[in-house]
């Protein structure tokens, strides 16, 4: 007698109601479950032993020392080119993540710097060792878990100079911990604060327009659906490097025009499209790097709380704004009005209204966004500096960023 067919199916988070379907005969079926019963038993032993040595020499771990359940849980396997950190190291790298260790924190958990030696992965001392930036997520569930291998997935496929590199990862016990490459300079939202000259932002500008031209022309589009200005990181010669793709999916295939999905991001940054209807496409990144450039231009926050307890975004107190050449002093940062030619200054704000525009299909590529500002950043090479924009220093902008 045959044997009957038993189907099982594997959970890809991210390309949820895609699972796909494998078939197996009963037989063959119980005969893998003996044996994965029985390699579970012997490797819990060769945990064991592996535990101690690898507390005594502090080794990382790889994808092959996990245990099966682990991985079964987590319903993802890593590929083999990611390092996969023994939580110890990064525990002793980060000091026992101390305090003082500590350089961002925000709704995903907290992220430290902490040293390596770069030769045998092991914790390192701070004059010594190579710094590393680590995440450590700090909710858990099934959202938390799709998220942080998400992050692993995308950035494990990217390879652009503006895209933050991924130096490895941790999932041991109920630790997700992701490993990056570190960043001096922190993220930008941070520099906005502070004296910021106009060309520095210009170059940050067309460095994170290239991060995104570069996702969206993958061979299947990848839309980041993150994009803010805490999200872009800044090395010691304020290159720009995206970063965070947990909320990262692929765009619609060729015969689609959009793909649903839930809405995630942040406010401030939606594109009005996808916030009403959850449709997505790669022109919603378009208009979340349009409030990242307005953000550049005039030092505010994408939304804030208002004294009568309201919030308001930037993007829609600006845009009037944008399209009158006389109404631009009310937007652009008072820290670099004086240095702005003026008509650089409408050229950005014309940038800046084609990508937030209401009508996705209205809106640039980011490949033509990107052109245009190579393009001014070019005509300022050339452009006569004696000409400057009259601004003048009383802004009626409500989303001045604060301390």
């Amino acid at each position: 007698m045959n044997n009957p067919i038993v189907l099982f199916f594997i959970h890809d988070p991210a390309n949820p109601g895609k699972d796909e379907k494998y078939g197996a005969s009963a037989s063959a079926s119980a005969s893998a479950t003996r044996q994965h019963r029985s390699s579970r038993h012997v490797s819990s032993h060769s945990r064991r032993d592996n535990g101690k040595k690898n507390k005594k020499h502090g080794s990382p771990t790889t994808p092959r020392d996990w245990p099966v359940s682990k991985v079964k849980k987590v319903g993802w396997v890593p590929a083999r080119n990611i390092h996969g950190f023994c939580y110890s190291v990064l525990r002793a790298a980060t000091r026992k993540f101390s305090k003082e260790n500590i350089i961002g924190e925000g709704g995903f958990g907290r992220m430290y710097i902490g040293y390596i030696n770069p030769d045998s992965m092991r914790a390192a001392k701070p004059d010594t060792g190579k710094a590393i930036a680590i995440k450590v997520l700090g909710r858990r569930g099934i959202q938390s878990d799709e998220q942080w291998q998400n992050e692993l997935r995308f950035l494990n496929k990217s390879n652009h100079p503006n895209v933050v590199k991924l130096m490895g990862y941790c999932c041991e016990r109920h630790h997700r911990i992701v490993v990056y490459e570190y960043m001096c300079n922190g993220s930008l939202d941070a520099h906005l604060l502070r004296e910021l000259n106009w060309n520095r932002r210009i170059k940050i500008a067309i460095g994170v327009a290239r991060a995104i031209a570069y996702l969206h022309n993958c061979t299947r589009p990848v839309i980041h659906r993150d994009l803010k200005s805490s999200n872009v990181l800044l090395d010691a010669d304020f290159n720009p490097k995206l970063s965070y793709f947990g909320l990262a999916r692929h765009g619609p295939l060729e015969d689609q025009s959009h793909v649903s999905t839930r809405i995630l991001g942040t406010r401030g940054y939606f594109a009005p499209e996808y916030f009403t209807t959850g449709h997505l496409t790669v022109k919603a990144d378009v208009y979340s790097f349009g409030v990242v450039l307005l953000e550049i231009f005039s030092a505010c926050v994408a939304i804030r709380r208002c004294t009568d307890g309201t919030k308001s975004d930037l993007a829609i107190w600006a845009k009037p704004h944008l399209s009158n050449h006389l109404e631009l002093h009310n937007i652009i940062d008072k820290k670099i009005a004086r240095n702005i030619n003026i008509e650089e200054a409408h050229k950005f704000a014309s940038i800046v209204g084609q990508c937030l525009r209401s009508d996705p299909k209205d809106r640039p590529t980011m490949g033509e966004v990107l052109a245009s500002l190579e393009q001014l950043q070019q005509d300022m090479v050339l452009s006569n500096l004696n000409t400057l924009v009259p601004f003048k220093y009383h802004r009626r902008c409500t989303h001045t960023l604060k301390s």
